[in-house]
């Protein structure tokens, strides 16, 4: 069997035969050059995880050229031969990075925990599945489950700070899938362990009154874009926060004048069919520079990629502006409130209730149970009028404080 040291001039010497053949390296033991009968180099390493009595493995460490040159080649077989006198097995071990890599990428991953778990256990296994979705999955992609350490969850803490409920439904859900991963063998432990939930949130009342309504839409034009049309359509179209920024065009119909949102986008994984208002479509035609809508892409983004960011930072804008016109008695909301302000303004306009609740697109109360599952009307003619009607009193406010400030 053909010996000697393995360097590119060697490596480039060393001929095809009328079948494969070895050049095994002088001075590494088990280090070696295969060349197959079409002519193919490759560098091996063939070792024994124990005496002479068990058998030999072979691993391929990969085909010569870049980046395999024969000295990275050769470094590489000697890390291998370290693993090998620690006991661990370079065979096994790729095996492990290969299963870690397929199946237990955190986003796969997250769709067997949703199959075989949340559909199974959990009553309303949409909310779960949906933060896993939205909040998660953007931060921990395809990364391997092993290898998710806790300080890799941190953007996902950071991007809930303003929203408490949401980040105790994350904690929650993403503790159980860590916990269920090590049920199934497929974790040693939860990066999550000892990590505190976060305190239960309290009961919120606020929405703003029609003066503080005024007042925030007055001074949205100085946000300037992409916040100012962002918040207009938070407050015309009541939906949630997530659910705006990442509008996209595909998701909008001019003509019809509604807004289609996908189950995969909504926090109950049902999709919502919402009307148009007449001063939300002129947002969106100032945005799209003209009626003629774009059939793809975001509604809002400056990367041309990605969703808009930075909520927080325009929220402190506007509560500056707010506050300088209120004075003393400006009180703090958040961009959630808004859903309450425009749920309770429609009560005030004489909306029904199952109108309003088809409108927020929430499954609950005159919606929930038995009457949610034979109750399939839309409404939608009602939530059409019902939008439009709040436009209207959208803009008396506006125009009202307009008034007042002279």
């Amino acid at each position: 069997m053909p010996t000697g040291k393995i360097t590119k001039r060697s490596v480039d010497a060393f001929q095809a035969g009328a079948k494969d053949a070895f050049l095994w390296d002088d001075e590494l033991k088990g280090f070696g050059l295969r060349l197959t009968a079409m002519g193919a180099r490759s560098y091996v390493l063939q070792y024994r995880m124990g005496g002479r009595e068990t058998p030999s493995r072979r691993y391929t460490i990969g085909s010569h050229g870049s980046p395999w040159t024969p000295d990275a080649a050769r470094k590489e077989a000697i890390r291998l031969i370290t693993l090998v006198r620690q006991g661990i097995d370079p065979v096994e071990a790729d095996k492990v990075r290969r299963r870690q890599a397929v199946e237990l990428a955190f986003d796969d991953y997250v769709d067997a925990f949703t199959k075989n778990y949340l559909k199974k256990r959990w009553k309303q296994w949409q909310l779960g599945s949906g933060v896993l979705r939205r909040e998660a999955i953007p931060v921990l992609r395809n990364k391997p489950l092993p290898k998710i350490a806790r300080s890799d969850l941190n953007p996902i803490w950071d991007r809930l700070m303003d929203r408490p409920a949401v980040a105790r439904l994350t904690h929650a859900t993403l503790r159980k899938l860590f916990r269920w991963a090590i049920s199934r063998g497929d974790l040693e432990r939860s990066p999550m362990e000892g990590m505190e939930a976060p305190p239960p949130v309290p009961a919120r009342d606020r929405a703003l009154s029609d003066e503080e309504l005024g007042i925030a839409f007055l001074n949205l034009d100085r946000l300037g874009k992409p916040f100012e049309p962002y918040f207009k359509l938070l407050i015309f179209t009541a939906q949630r926060r997530e659910e705006v920024a990442r509008m996209a065009w595909s998701e909008l119909d001019r003509p019809k004048r509604e807004w289609i949102l996908p189950a995969a986008r909504t926090k109950n994984s049902k999709a919502h069919q919402l009307p148009l208002s007449l001063p939300a479509i002129k947002v969106l035609d100032e945005l799209a520079g003209g009626s003629a809508w774009p059939r793809s892409g975001l509604v809002f983004t400056t990367t041309g990629e990605s969703p808009i960011s930075g909520f927080s930072k325009a929220k402190k804008r506007l509560d500056s502006l707010m506050a300088a016109a209120i004075g003393d008695r400006y009180t703090h909301w958040r961009a959630h409130d808004i859903r309450r302000t425009v749920a309770t303004g429609l009560q005030r306009l004489g909306t029904r209730l199952e109108v309003t609740e088809a409108v927020l697109n929430h499954v609950s109360g005159s919606r929930s149970g038995i009457v949610g599952v034979y109750q399939t009307y839309n409404w939608e003619p009602e939530k059409r009028a019902a939008l439009n009607e709040w436009a209207k009193h959208v803009l008396r406010c506006t125009a009202s404080q307009r008034s007042a400030a002279g």
